[in-house]
This record gives C-alpha cells, sequence and structure tokens, in this order.
C-alpha cells in the first residue's frame, strides 16, 4: 500500500489555505535585497528555515565548480542618486531594484552626462524599474523608471552606492525528506532576485509549502528541497554533489507559479523520462488549462542539471514561462501580478506530481496467461452483461500490461484512466496476490 504522501495539500480548500500562507509569506520576504550571494540570501533562508529544518552550506569564494568559480560575496546597505539641492531622485530604501545587482561601491559627483551611462531604464513602460545584473564584469549603475529619467535636468549629481565586493561564500539551503527508500525527487528552486513577487518569491512560497506538506505524511521514496541561488547556485550543487547523482530518480524546477497564465511544462532534454509523463498526466487531468513544451537550454536551471554531461530526468514547473508576461524582471512584477487561486492550483498541481511519482511502481502480473479470475477474489461484480466499470477497467489495464516494461504511470498514460484508480486497482491487485513488485521503470515506450 503507497504510504499517505503530502495530505494536506490534497482538496482544492486545503491548497487555497496553504496558498494564502504562501502569500503572506511573500510579503515577509518581498522587502529582502537577494542576488546571488550575501545576506539578503542568509536572511531569506534563515525565514524559510523558521518554516521548515534547513541545512545551509556556504560554500567559499574562488571555490572552483566546473567551468566556473565561486564569486566573490556581495552585500549593499544603501544607495541612492540626489540632485544639486540634495533632493534624492531615487532611493533604494524605496525599492530594492534601484540598485543594479553586484554594484560596484561609489561615491562622487558628476555630470547628468557622465550620469547616463549608468542609468538603466524600460522607455516602453515609463513608470516600470527594470531588474539589471552585473555579476561577472565589475560595474556599477542605477535603475530607474523612465519617467524619473527624462525628469533628469542637466548638472551635478551625487551617486552614493554603499556596497562591499570581497572573498566572502555562496549560501544555499536543503531540506530533505527521508522516504522508505534512498531514491531520491529533487525540487529546485532559485532565491537570488530581489522584490519580484512571481519571480522568484512564488517558487520559494511553493517549495517551502511542499517540504512542509511532506513532513507532514509518509512517502515510499525520499524528497529534496533545494533553495540556492539561479546558475551559479545549481552548477555548484551539481558540483558538491556529483558522486550521489545516480540516487537522483527525477526532478522539477519550480518558479514563476502565481501569474494568471496556464500551467507550463518544460521537458527535460531526453524528453521522455518518468517526470516528462507524470507532469504531461497530471496536468492533463487536473489543470484548468496547461501547456507542454520541449526542452531549450534557455531558461532556468533545468538547462545545468539537463546539460550533456548530467542528462538528469529534470523538468521545470512555471505558468508563463521567463520573459513571456510583460512584467517580468521589473519592478511591476508585484502581488498584483500574483493570483491566489492560481497559486493555489500549482501548489495542487505539484502535490498531485510528487503523489504520482511516489506511487508510480512497476509490477510484474503473477498469473500472466489469460485473465485471472477476478470474481472469486472478490474484485469484479458478480452480476455479468453490464459495461465494467472504472475500478474494473483499472484492474484489467494492470494486469494486461504489468510484465515489468511498465510502470502505472505508462498504464494510466494509455489507458486514459486517472492514476488514482490505476494506483488503486494495483493495491487491490497487489493484495489479492495477483501482482508482484519491480524495480524496472518504464523499460519500453508507450505504443503510438
Amino acid at each position: 500500500m503507497t504510504p499517505e504522501l503530502l495530505p494536506t495539500l490534497r482538496s482544492t480548500a486545503e491548497c487555497r489555505q496553504q496558498a494564502d500562507a504562501a502569500l503572506e509569506f511573500m510579503h515577509e520576504l518581498y522587502p529582502i535585497c537577494r542576488s546571488i550571494t550575501g545576506d539578503g540570501v542568509r536572511r531569506t533562508l534563515a525565514a524559510v528555515g523558521a518554516h521548515i529544518p534547513l541545512e545551509i552550506h556556504e560554500v567559499p569564494s574562488g571555490t572552483q565548480v566546473f567551468d566556473w568559480e565561486v564569486p566573490k560575496e556581495w552585500n549593499v546597505r544603501e544607495a541612492w542618486l540626489a540632485d544639486a539641492q540634495g533632493r534624492r531622485v531615487l532611493d533604494f530604501r524605496n525599492h530594492t531594484l534601484h540598485v543594479m545587482s553586484y554594484s560596484l561601491p561609489v561615491d562622487a559627483v558628476m555630470s547628468l552626462e557622465e550620469l547616463q551611462p549608468h542609468l538603466h531604464s524600460l522607455p516602453e513602460h515609463p513608470d516600470w524599474i527594470p531588474y539589471r545584473t552585473s555579476y561577472y564584469r565589475e560595474d556599477w549603475g542605477l535603475c530607474v523608471s523612465h519617467r524619473v529619467r527624462e525628469s533628469l535636468v542637466p548638472g551635478q549629481y551625487r551617486v552614493r552606492i554603499d556596497s562591499t565586493l570581497a572573498p566572502g561564500s555562496l549560501t544555499y539551503g536543503e531540506f530533505l525528506h527521508r522516504g522508505q527508500s534512498e531514491q531520491e525527487v529533487l525540487l529546485f528552486t532559485h532565491v537570488c532576485h530581489p522584490s519580484l513577487c512571481n519571480d522568484n518569491l512564488t517558487g520559494i512560497a511553493v517549495a517551502a509549502a511542499l517540504a512542509a506538506g511532506l513532513r507532514a505524511g509518509q512517502a515510499r521514496l525520499s524528497y529534496r528541497v533545494v533553495f540556492a541561488p539561479g546558475t551559479i547556485g545549481s552548477i555548484t550543487w551539481l558540483a558538491r554533489n556529483e558522486q550521489r547523482l545516480g540516487a537522483l530518480r527525477c526532478g522539477l524546477v519550480l518558479g514563476l507559479l502565481g501569474d494568471r497564465g496556464p500551467l507550463t511544462y518544460k521537458r527535460s532534454r531526453r524528453g521522455d523520462t518518468e517526470i516528462d509523463r507524470i507532469a504531461s498526466l497530471v496536468l492533463r487531468q487536473q489543470a484548468r488549462a496547461h501547456q507542454l513544451v520541449d526542452f531549450s537550454p534557455y531558461g532556468y536551471d533545468e538547462r545545468q542539471f539537463c546539460s550533456p554531461g548530467f542528462n538528469l530526468a529534470v523538468g521545470r514547473l512555471t505558468r508563463s514561462a521567463n520573459n513571456a508576461y510583460p512584467e517580468y524582471h521589473t519592478s511591476a512584477d508585484n502581488f498584483a501580478v500574483v493570483d491566489a487561486d492560481c497559486l493555489a492550483e500549482s501548489l495542487q498541481v505539484c502535490a498531485a506530481i510528487l503523489r504520482t511519482i511516489d506511487g508510480n511502481c512497476t509490477y510484474v502480473n503473477l498469473s500472466p496467461k489469460c485473465e485471472p479470475r477476478l470474481g472469486k477474489r472478490g474484485l469484479y461484480r458478480a452480476t455479468g452483461g453490464a459495461h465494467p466499470a472504472e475500478f474494473e477497467h483499472a484492474l484489467l489495464w494492470v494486469l494486461n500490461q504489468s510484465d515489468g516494461g511498465y510502470s502505472l504511470a505508462a498504464i494510466a498514460e494509455r489507458s486514459g484512466l486517472p492514476f488514482a484508480t490505476i494506483a488503486q486497482a494495483a493495491d487491490a491487485l497487489l493484495q489479492a496476490g495477483l501482482l508482484a513488485a519491480t524495480e524496472t521503470q518504464d523499460v519500453r515506450q508507450r505504443d503510438t
């Protein structure tokens, strides 16, 4: 019998309640200035750690991680721009996006002409502040609404960015829920963006809610949830965990889960893995609207997990994809972008995907020569002639396909029946002594 997984994230009402709590948590995280390193990441992970047990890792600057190095640590205390009268045109205290991430320290007076190359704005959205970074090239910059930028008059301006860029460390956090098996399912979300709601606070909040839900139940597999900076964080995690990737069964990168776009699953590089099949199955059966997209080497951290040297069974779940909604990477990615019902649906679908992975066993039919007699085992109706009910259909499908080559997810996909019904049928047949479990997973492709 499959253990009860994520028992607090089943019904729509439960998921909506958890989504409301996630939104409240996002309000707590929103003012924190995050980057790929620094105290903002530590404060964020400390906040996550107040809800779930989190192991914190510090990786020193200069550490070689494949073709990359862990960068210097960046922190910022204040940043502002003042005109000749001392009036602050912009102030980091009002919005964390005002300073370009990884800006060098500056305290200088300069003309507007000298200042302009260091200002970033969006002419097409004059009231929005853009999000800009300079992680691997030493520079400085200020981000401002284009309306404010156009209002600047020639003259002298004082720029102050009180920041440090010095040897330190990259910080990431891990939550591990051990199940009956050492096989692991990985969830990864990035924690490197400043005050942006859909990207990336919804990913952090959903991952934390799933981790909390896992603690409330039992699991057949083990679940590892990683909160790390984007790109350099996943590269660092892979470099530090390469020797135990053999235990990684599959994984999911999470982000952009609160906007009103359709749920979007991006397939792994291989395109036919267990996570690809299960995500497609769950979305088809549970999502109000969804789309499936093929792998591409552009996006979030799935591109590191799916790099050819690893080629892991890791997909990505978002609503709108990166750069696919107007507010992306701007100050307009605020709480107006996030819809509580959409966030709740994302939670519910994530939980269903994990529940399906956990229950996705493969069996061998112990009575494979013709159909076994189910009626004498109390598994089939006594009166014949009527069309079989869904559960009885599921019994027949499981028996027919269980030759060690098809998982329950593959059977659900081929039969068109709900995975939960297929799993229930498998449990009944297992109890009746008609099935035996095997470790083989989807040896054969689904017939097309």
